[in-house]
């Protein structure tokens, strides 16, 4: 059975020793992300901290930190989904064998949450200032809650079956908040939550919500679940964790976990936005500043014993990583069910996910000899697109299984190299302009503004890519440095454009196309990544991805040799160039403070509390 409580999790993680108690005195402004993150990346333990500077709760963090250890906080959990998912999918394999259905009926059961007229969760009262201040990067706007659970219901329809549970950041210090009165409430467009307060502010009524921090952690993970419309996650959080998730609803309120270790209670001000943040964010940038909504702290309840679970993000990969590569376990087999054709999706967490997805689909209806160009690809690709969280992808990269069934669509280099080896820049290059792309990129025309593009490529080998640089390739003035990253695809330095408007920005690099074309045709050289260090980008796969992804956005910043338009479709003969330098409306990126680094780093020698760590 699954843990009904975060204590229970924490008592068994100890038992197992995956779990480092830390009793020092550890500061939440920027000591605790920061010792996190490199635990995180050591692929260490889980940790709690027991002694936080200025706050009688206990810190649990790096809890999901990698696959192994989710794995082992969900073990009870798998062969529940596993048994949904073979329904939904392969329902003869069920049949083949019977002795599996005996389970359904209890998982069933246990996606019912129950009333209790009591909850461990109400026992206490606090208050917002009471809680952990914890500040994870040095220009964040205040202190936030990482790891909460945002539940809201219909007004319409209420009741936990009309239920929304998300993961939407919320800041409690800092701004323009009141303080200990008011928090801010960071959802992204395509989050169910929009919906129940677009409905609210229609009707004219308030929309309540519980902020839950804690409580078993398959509430955690259900709120960030993709679930089909019509499964509510308090109910998916009671089939991960083995058992009907208990439920109190205090005089007047939302009905709140009973095993939850906090709770803050309140209701959406109706046409108020403050500016929240800026937040140190998980594509390894700064999101700024915006009008979100504002919510009125009603109460803030806990229970005895509290823990307080958090995390911190960054340039990926980072712990939210895991959730994706978990998530993906889970669901993976459902992608064909659900995106008929498509046999793969990979969203790339070093690229920060939403910026580059890569896709397997299939040329189904034609034989071979007829499949030398792009049909049902294009389909799959706008279903792709129109898919939930997928849809804020700018960057999607989709092949046909049919020509190599052995491709690993999570063998980065693989798929690049299969794409750029039939890829043909004049057809296979298909944009969307003036669209929506993810909140916390900030690489478009505006918040949420932006383009996508969908490159397909299907059929024979067309070119052989190069590994070296062509030694007569002539580059403009002020690019210079050609880095090989992957065969077929080099990263050149351009001039800095950090300060420069996008007409100049432009101008660099259409005196470099104009340069290029003079060059001699090299079929092999089909990508060019124009970045800031060539040195720093071609360094590693991921410093590629990051780079090239997180910089770029796909109709502002996709040039091509020898470019042209035929009927209203961009294509070019030579090689594709991407724009890939830091920009002037570009957010800053993550940069830890000196002082704590060497503090936290010298804690972390040999005979200190964090000893063995990282």
């Amino acid at each position: 059975m699954g843990y009904k409580s975060m204590a229970d999790c924490v008592a068994d993680l100890k038992r197992h020793k995956l779990l480092r108690q830390i009793d020092c005195e550890v500061d939440p402004h920027l000591e605790i992300g920061m010792i996190q993150r490199r635990v995180c990346e050591n692929r260490g333990p889980a940790l709690l901290f027991t002694n936080v500077k200025g706050c009688e709760f206990p810190l649990l963090g790096n809890l999901f930190a990698t696959l192994e250890r989710t794995r082992f906080i969900f073990r009870d959990a798998l062969k529940r989904i596993e048994l949904l998912s073979d329904l939904k999918v392969d329902p003869a394999r069920i049949f083949r064998q019977p002795a599996r259905l005996r389970h359904l009926p209890q998982a069933l059961m246990h996606m019912l949450p129950h009333r209790v007229k009591e909850g461990a969760v109400v026992a206490r009262q606090t208050s917002i200032e009471r809680l952990p201040q914890l500040k994870s990067w040095p220009d964040d706007g205040g202190a936030f809650i990482t790891l909460p659970q945002v539940y809201s219901e219909d007004p319409g329809k209420s009741g936990w079956r009309s239920s929304n549970l998300g993961m939407y950041r919320v800041q409690i210090s800092g701004g323009d908040y009141e303080p200990g009165r008011e928090v801010g409430l960071h959802y992204q467009l395509h989050r169910g939550i929009g919906l129940h307060h677009a409905a609210a502010r229609e009707s004219g009524q308030p929309l309540k919500v519980n902020i839950i921090v804690g409580g078993p952690p398959s509430l955690a993970l259900a709120a960030v679940m993709p679930l089909p419309d019509g499964m509510p996650e308090i109910a998916f959080a009671g089939l991960l964790g083995g058992h009907s998730i208990p439920l109190v609803q205090p005089e007047g309120g939302l009905v709140m976990p009973a095993e939850a270790d906090f709770c803050i209670c309140g209701t959406i001000l109706e046409n108020k936005l403050l500016p929240e943040g800026p937040f140190g964010d998980h594509l390894g940038y700064y999101s700024l500043q915006h009008g979100f909504p504002v919510v009125r702290v009603d109460k803030v309840y806990h229970r005895p014993g509290a823990i307080w679970p958090f995390t911190t993000v960054g340039r990926p990969p980072q712990e939210d990583t895991t959730f994706g590569k978990f998530i993906h376990e889970l669901t993976g087999d459902l992608i064909p069910s659900v995106l008929p054709g498509v046999t793969g999706v990979h969203a790339v967490d070093a690229a920060g996910v939403h910026p580059l997805l890569l896709a397997q689909g299939s040329e189904r209806y034609l034989p071979y000899e007829e499949r030398q160009r792009p049909r049902e690809l294009l389909t799959q690709a706008n279903a792709i697109l129109g898919q939930g969280q997928l849809s804020l992808a700018k960057f999607l990269l989709i092949v046909a299984k049919e020509d190599n069934p052995q491709l690993n669509i999570n063998d980065i280099p693989d798929i690049f190299k299969h794409l750029l080896e039939r890829v043909n820049w004049r057809r296979d290059v298909h944009f969307q302009t003036r669209t929506t792309i993810d909140t916390l990129d900030y690489s478009g025309s505006d918040i949420n503004q932006g383009s996508k593009v969908v490159i397909a490529a299907v059929g024979r080998k067309r070119r052989e890519l190069l590994a070296e640089w062509p030694v007569d390739w002539q580059l403009s003035r002020r690019f210079a440095n050609p880095r090989l990253v992957l065969p077929g695809i080099f990263m050149i330095e351009g001039p800095d454009c950090r300060q420069k408007s996008r007409p100049q920005t432009q101008s660099d690099i259409e005196t470099l196309l104009e340069v290029m074309a003079g060059n001699q045709s090299v079929p092999g050289l089909p990508l060019i990544i124009v970045v800031d260090d060539s040195e720093f980008a071609a360094r590693t796969l991921n410093n590629f991805l990051w780079v090239t992804f997180t910089r770029s956005d796909p109709a502002q910043d996709i040039y091509g040799v020898k470019a042209a338009v035929v009927d209203k479709h961009w294509g070019c003969s030579g090689p594709l160039l991407i724009d890939a330098r830091c920009k002037k409306h570009h957010a800053p990126q993550l940069i830890e403070d000196p002082g704590r680094v060497r503090r936290v780093e010298k804690m972390a020698k040999k005979g200190g509390p964090l000893a063995g760590l990282f």
